[in-house]
């Protein structure tokens, strides 16, 4: 509002001077003199034929006020007829057009917008040898800068050098003006510099140009130099500048300058009054806003529109639609914008019937012609769960554009339908990033990540360039994926593409590489960051973790203290998992009682949890229990769950019992569970009771997940799955499964059959063990790399400890590193010793 309000920059002495020029002397009751009181171009074109009657058409200051008349009406048509009348005297009277003529008509084209008319007026002035004068450039550069025409404005400020206007204060301020539209701030503030004369509107013109390009900053200290300079700022300069207070979200900045409102004595109006509630809101501060708002006497539709948009984009529904209320009771007319705030408030409370009576009011108003009217309502009904009344108002759309296509996707992923949304994805006639975002991190959430990778890569053939938010997604699937080339060519990508690095991308991008087993380049991205909130510090700690470095993860935190970073509940589970695989229980007990003593954080259930796995991993089973029984919650079956892991480990059948007795009252459905239970049994060799509880699991259906392990070749992901041979390869991996079991015994290998849970004899056992799916993968890797490459296996389920032996010997048989990602945690091989300690 406030650029437009410049523009065109003309002040009232400009016009009384420019309406002075060679003016006839007329008698008020002739027609001429009556031309001022036209209203529209009926009446006008009475009197033109009337003065044509009298053969007073031939005069040049009877066709300029006819002209004049024409540019003050500011319609097309009459602009049209103006240019008819200026064409006909110039045939008449041998091209005897005056300046004074021409300069009406550019004035006129600008107030309309029609700035390549008011160039071509301009041109034809130059080719009949009239030259221009001060009061013809501010009108052309106006007309340049409503239609972005740059190139022809640059021209102009040429001819104004040249006729050696430069000079001219109302001349610069139109240079400022035109150069600060057309996103030349540089330009503008060249012509500022070089002004021996300023006024306000110097000074505004430049401010709202800083604003309007992004130098918000700049803005903010431009005003301050002016005030200093002793300009007294008007209501304009004021918007411009809180708006620039608004973009930095800079409270007490933006309450520095209100203090020149009373100061300076500057008119509040209520374009002010709006800028003040949107900085105010944008910055934090409701209350402030929100009294400034009662205090306003004429609550115009404008600053309602205003209190409501912030209110609902802070998430602040309630009372938006309270100021929905009060602009009723005050007989305020809802527009388009008030509906679009109504709609959205109405989604976010869920509130189907607020959203009815907003479609009800759409309706019987005719806004339903506007897109993002129905586009909300389609988000409306998808967040409320009226999902055939989304589609049926997507259907009714007679202009479906990539807005409306991608609030059917969001709300169907919302609802969890991410079949649909792919449907739907697939038959979208045009898409956009948006669409490509929305369905590569709705398959991340729902842990299809190959799936996701893949739809990336179509993406990229697509010619579709990805964003900050597409490789959140893709890293986040590549993490999980665990496939280091892969992790390697995305940090290439960002970097190569130039894709910015916020908080989230380098947060992302340090998870991805520490779920990898790379942790040196998670640290490295993670040290380069120039800004960490709790996100950040929260995946270098779990990167600790996944490589069971539980004194450096100890040692990030505190760093993390150090730089004043307030720790919430999710660091201290990082921090608490990396103790249980470091097997550091007297500082995860100190970590854990800090929790509420030092943090004021109360431990959730999650973090009983962690304490409970620390603990058992220890093989202080009682003090477990006796955990588990103090909490200040009812236990879960992931508690119940732990606690059994945990007598898995240490043969501890009569605690596994317990345990297992106390999630069958929680009628737990995990199937895990029971299986644990029979694997405990079969490691005791109570095969009765393994087949009592295998017996339960056929009943209910179930079926144990079983043991698969993928390596990544060349790019390639290869699965293997326990007891499987059915890969293509499996002819060149049996004759390698024999040589491997040769040399790890020779090496002093014994196979632990207590992870065999069959009732099988030795033999058959040596077998079942031999065709576990992480030597199927680690058999694999040997003959598909070369020596000395490191081979990569991520594993479904936890690493068994016949597997964790092998893969030691493995490791110094072949002189190889072995990398194995279990669901629980990293395991570095290398020379027969493995990272863990063997402590997992």
């Amino acid at each position: 509002m406030a650029a437009t309000s410049l523009s065109p920059v003309i002040t009232s002495h400009t016009l009384n001077l420019l309406a002075n020029q060679t003016q006839p002397k007329t008698n008020d009751s002739s027609p001429i003199a009556t031309l001022k009181n036209c209203k529209n171009l009926v009446q006008l074109r009475k009197l033109h034929s009337q003065i044509t009657k009298q053969g007073l058409l031939h005069h040049p200051a009877t066709v300029t006020k006819l002209i004049s008349a024409c540019t003050e009406m500011g319609t097309f048509d009459s602009l049209v007829y103006a240019k008819n009348i200026l064409n006909q005297f110039r045939q008449d009277n041998q091209n005897g057009a005056t300046l004074f003529m021409y300069n009406s008509l550019i004035r006129g084209y600008s107030s309309i917008a029609l700035g390549n008319e008011a160039v071509w007026v301009y041109l034809e002035l130059l080719s009949l040898g009239i030259l221009p004068d001060k009061y013809t450039f501010p009108f052309l550069l106006s007309a340049c800068t409503k239609v972005s025409a740059s190139a022809e404005g640059f021209q102009v400020h040429g001819s104004i050098i040249k006729l050696g206007f430069q000079g001219d204060m109302f001349i610069s301020n139109s240079l400022i003006h035109f150069y600060a539209e057309c996103g030349e701030i540089v330009l503008a503030r060249k012509v500022f510099d070089g002004m021996t004369d300023r006024n306000v509107v110097s000074w505004t013109s430049l401010i709202c140009g800083y604003a309007r390009c992004g130098f918000a900053k700049e803005a903010v200290e431009l005003f301050f130099e002016m005030v200093e300079e002793g300009t007294r700022p008007n209501s304009v300069t004021m918007v411009c500048v809180i708006s620039a207070c608004t973009k930095l979200k800079d409270l007490e900045l933006g309450e520095r300058v209100c203090e020149y409102i009373s100061e300076l004595g500057v008119n509040v109006n209520t374009l002010m009054v709006n800028s003040l509630v949107d900085m105010y809101m944008k910055c934090g501060a409701f209350d402030t806003a929100k009294r400034l708002f009662d205090e306003c006497e004429e609550k115009n539709l404008v600053v309602c529109n205003t209190i409501m948009s912030n209110y609902v984009h802070a998430g602040m529904a309630r009372e938006a639609l309270a100021i929905l209320d009060e602009m009723l009771r005050e007989r305020v007319v809802p527009d388009r914008v008030t509906i679009l705030s109504t709609i959205s408030a109405s989604a976010q409370l869920g509130s189907i019937l607020r959203g009815k009576c907003c479609h009800g009011y759409v309706l019987r108003n005719g806004l339903e012609r506007w897109d993002n009217i129905l586009n909300a309502l389609i988000d409306m009904y998808m967040k409320c769960g009226k999902q055939e009344v989304a589609c049926a108002v997507f259907d009714g759309m007679a202009n479906k554009t990539v807005v409306s296509w991608n609030s059917l996707i969001a709300g169907y992923i919302r609802n969890g339908d991410v079949t649909s949304a792919w449907e739907v994805f697939n038959n979208m006639p045009e898409s956009d990033l948006v669409s490509w975002n929305t369905i590569i991190s709705a398959l991340v959430q729902e842990s299809m990540f190959k799936e996701a990778i893949e739809l990336f890569r179509t993406m990229q053939n697509c010619g579709i360039k990805a964003d900050r938010v597409t490789m959140v997604s893709v890293a986040s699937a590549c993490g999980y994926l665990g496939t280091l080339d892969l992790a390697k060519w995305i940090h290439g990508y960002i970097k190569k593409n130039k894709i910015p690095c916020d908080i989230r991308l380098c947060t992302a991008l340090v998870d991805m590489f520490a779920r990898c087993g790379d942790t040196s380049s998670a640290m490295k991205i993670f040290n380069k960051m120039e800004k960490k909130d709790v996100s950040a510090w929260t995946a270098a700690i779990g990167a600790m973790a996944m490589e069971g470095n539980g004194n450096q993860a100890i040692e990030i935190f505190n760093k993390m203290l150090r730089q004043g970073v307030k720790p919430d509940g999710v660091v201290f589970v990082g921090l608490l998992t990396a103790c249980s695989h470091g097997g550091l229980v007297e500082e995860g007990r100190d970590l854990f009682k800090s929790m509420k003593s030092v943090h004021k954080i109360s431990p959730q259930i999650v973090h009983y949890g962690c304490m409970v796995d620390l603990l058992g991993r220890a093989g202080l089973l009682e003090e477990a229990l006796d955990l588990i029984k103090s909490m200040p919650m009812e236990p879960n079956d992931i508690i119940w769950g732990s606690l059994l892991a945990a007598c898995r480990m240490h043969r501890n059948v009569d605690m596994a019992e317990y345990a297992a007795e106390r999630i069958k009252e929680l009628a737990s459905a995990r199937t895990g569970i029971q299986v644990l239970l029979s694997n405990i049994y079969a490691s005791a060799g109570k095969w009765s009771d393994v087949a009592k509880v295998r017996l339960q699991l056929k009943e209910k259906g179930a079926r144990k997940v079983p043991g698969s392990s993928s390596i990544e070749i060349n790019g390639e992901i290869h699965e293997f799955t326990s007891g499987d041979e059915s890969h293509p390869e499996m002819v060149h991996l049996a004759p390698m499964l024999d040589e491997m079991h040769r040399r790890v015994k020779a090496a002093g290998h014994v196979p632990d059959h207590s992870n065999v849970l069959l009732n099988v004899d030795e033999q058959e056992k040596d077998y079942l063990l031999s065709r576990h799916s992480e030597k199927l993968a680690m058999a694999f890797g040997l003959i598909s790399t070369n020596r000395g490459m490191p081979i990569r296996v991520v594993k479904n389920l936890r690493i068994c400890s016949d597997c964790h032996s092998f893969a030691k010997l493995v490791s110094e048989t072949y002189n190889r590193e072995i990398i194995v990602r279990d669901n629980n945690r990293f395991h570095f091989f290398r020379r027969g010793v493995c990272s863990c300690n063997d402590y997992w």
